[in-house]
Parts: C-alpha cells; sequence; structure tokens
C-alpha cells in the first residue's frame, strides 16, 4: 500500500475542522450493499450503521467480506449498489476526515518516531513549525514523547502500532478506521492499544475495528457479527453473549485430532455440532463442568488421553460458530 494512501486528509480542510455533522447522521451509513469479483458475490445485501462517537467492532473469518467493506468505506474498492454514506456524504468525499491505520506497517522504520510524524504532515502541506509542533503533540498523545527520537525500526510491535495510529490523529479527524491493527501483538499490548486509542481520539470521533479477534472486539461498545457479506448479529459484546451463548465450552487439547476421536466427542456436543481447534475440540452444552469426568472417561475408554481440559463462559468466537456453524479460525490439518 502506498504511504500517501494511509492519510486521507489535506491541510486546508483539517486546519478548519470538519464541519459537526446533525445528531442524527451516524458516521458511516450502508444499506443494501452488494459487491461481487466476477460472478462471487462478497457482500450481499449488507446493512451497517455506526454512531457518532461510537466504537464499533466488525468482526468475522477471512472471506467474510470485511476486508472488501474497509476498502469500500475508504473509498478504495467500487461497489456495485447500495448506499453508502461516510460522516454524511460519499466515502471519497469524506477521505478528509477519517484517518486509516491498515494491518501491515507503513511508518519508514529508518526514521525516528518524531521524523515520521514530521514527514506525514509535510505531505499533508503544513509548515515545518506546524509540522514540528503537531509531532511533539501527537507524540506525547500516543504515550510515545520519551522515544520519539529513536528510530522506527527499534520500536517494540505495539510502540510502532502507536505511532500509526498517531499519524491517524491530525486535526479534524472524525473517523478512525483500524483494520486489524493489532496482528503480532501479546494479549497485554492489544489491551493497552485499545486504552490508548479510546483515550487518544478527540470527544466525538467514531472508530471502526475490523478484526477477527473476540478479544479485541469485546472492547468495543458494538460488535457486528459477519459472514458471506452479511451482518448475522450486532450489538453490544455482553448482549451477545447473554442471548446467542448462553452455554459452557469445554476447550479439550489432544496429541492429534482423528475421525475416531471426533466420533468420541461429538455425542457431548449438546448446542450445535463439535468444532475442531488447532490443537484439539470445542464442545457446546449446558452444565459443561458436569459432563468433563464422563468424556474423560470416554476418551480413556477409546485409548485416548487429553493434553488438558477445562470449562469456561462462551466468547464472541464462541457466538459467531453458534449463528454460523462455521469456526472463526479454521483448524489446520495434523
Amino acid at each position: 500500500m502506498a504511504i500517501s494512501s494511509t492519510i486521507t486528509t489535506d491541510r486546508r480542510r483539517l486546519s478548519q475542522g470538519a464541519a459537526p455533522l446533525e445528531p442524527q447522521i451516524p458516521a458511516i451509513h450502508i444499506e443494501n450493499l452488494c459487491k461481487s469479483y466476477g460472478s462471487a458475490p462478497v457482500l450481499d445485501g449488507l446493512n451497517l450503521d455506526v454512531g457518532q462517537g461510537e466504537f464499533y467492532a466488525l468482526m468475522g473469518p477471512n472471506g467474510s467480506g470485511k476486508s472488501t467493506l474497509s476498502g469500500i468505506i475508504a473509498s478504495v474498492v467500487r461497489y456495485d449498489s447500495g448506499t453508502v454514506q461516510v460522516l454524511g456524504t460519499e466515502p471519497a468525499r469524506a477521505r478528509k476526515f477519517f484517518g486509516y491505520v491498515p494491518q501491515d506497517n507503513f511508518s519508514l522504520p529508518l526514521l525516528t518516531g518524531r521524523e515520521n510524524l514530521i514527514y506525514f504532515a509535510g505531505v499533508l502541506g503544513y509548515s515545518g513549525r506546524e509540522a514540528r509542533e503537531m509531532a511533539d503533540r501527537l507524540l506525547d498523545k500516543v504515550g510515545l514523547a520519551a522515544e520519539g527520537n529513536k528510530r522506527a525500526s527499534n520500536y517494540s510491535g505495539g510502540m510502532r502500532k502507536r505511532l500509526e495510529v498517531a499519524t491517524a490523529l491530525f486535526p479534524g479527524i472524525k473517523l478512525l478506521i483500524l483494520d486489524e491493527p493489532t496482528t503480532g501483538l501479546d494479549p497485554a499490548a492489544r489491551r493497552d492499544f485499545f486504552d490508548l486509542v479510546k483515550g487518544a481520539v478527540d470527544g466525538g470521533t467514531s472508530i471502526l475495528l475490523i478484526t477477527h479477534l473476540g478479544s479485541d472486539a469485546d472492547l468495543a461498545d458494538k460488535v457486528g457479527l459477519i459472514y458471506k457479506g452479511k451482518i448475522v448479529a450486532e450489538d453490544s459484546p455482553g448482549v451477545l453473549k447473554r442471548t446467542y451463548a448462553t452455554i459452557d465450552v469445554i476447550t479439550i487439547e489432544t496429541s492429534y485430532r482423528s475421525d475416531q476421536v471426533t466420533r468420541v466427542l461429538e455425542g457431548y456436543s449438546t448446542e450445535g455440532k463439535l468444532a475442531e481447534t488447532p490443537s484439539g475440540y470445542h464442545i457446546y452444552a449446558r452444565n459443561g463442568a458436569e459432563r468433563v469426568p464422563e468424556i474423560i472417561r470416554s476418551l480413556d475408554s477409546a485409548g485416548f488421553s487429553e493434553k488438558r481440559i477445562e470449562v469456561s463462559t462462551a466468547s464472541l468466537e464462541d457466538v459467531f460458530f453458534k449463528l454460523t456453524e462455521h469456526p472463526m479460525h479454521e483448524a489446520s490439518s495434523q
């Protein structure tokens, strides 16, 4: 991706600030959106609204259409039919007022953090003095003031992602789009990253997060689950889990997966089919703790042993599986 495509603002409009939206106008409004590549539909009548000042997570597996959707919102992908409005207008006209942080790093590794921000400000047309002042403010805003004179190549993954968020926070930004921003970060760094994002954006700025990770989506105000080009469910994380996943998840790690192990375990999954994971299986059942001793006995009787077995409440990944019978993360063959 070209560096210039990650910053979609210009100096004149940003320095003046975006005109405030009417309260009833959503930051993103999409109605009956359709997009196909050849004969293969990718988005199939999708509807979506993201409110002003809302932190919205769009969560789905690879191939669900979420990357195409984010490209349409960012006005870099054309769509076939439907209505798409961003900040009350067409996406291309709104590009001046949103920041976009892609999955892959785009900061310049041989420049310092401060030099990166000065460079991007210069691309937007700010004077040298304005760029230097803005760089200092933004470094402080994202918690990198003490690291501003270090090369970006010496930053940790979390620090570099914070620097790239700073490039999307120039004055006047009303919408921040984060496309799989925490790839490669550990769970603690992911949470710190989102605490920073929510604290750094100005009041009234909307956030659209594109993700396949339930732990990231859990931090949002609202989550939309996307599958085969449609939003299949939408609500706050807590409501989604209480509504669609009122069951226990029994996680079983085994030395290997096989058809025989699957046959032993599938009878215990009382709520939908057994789900394979990279390291074993998920069983969905009510009163999961009561079933564990019997599961262990059945595995032992069949000549198999479990490496780990535990019972937990359902996650957003489990909600997605309950609704679609498709795992959020495909299990690799073993």
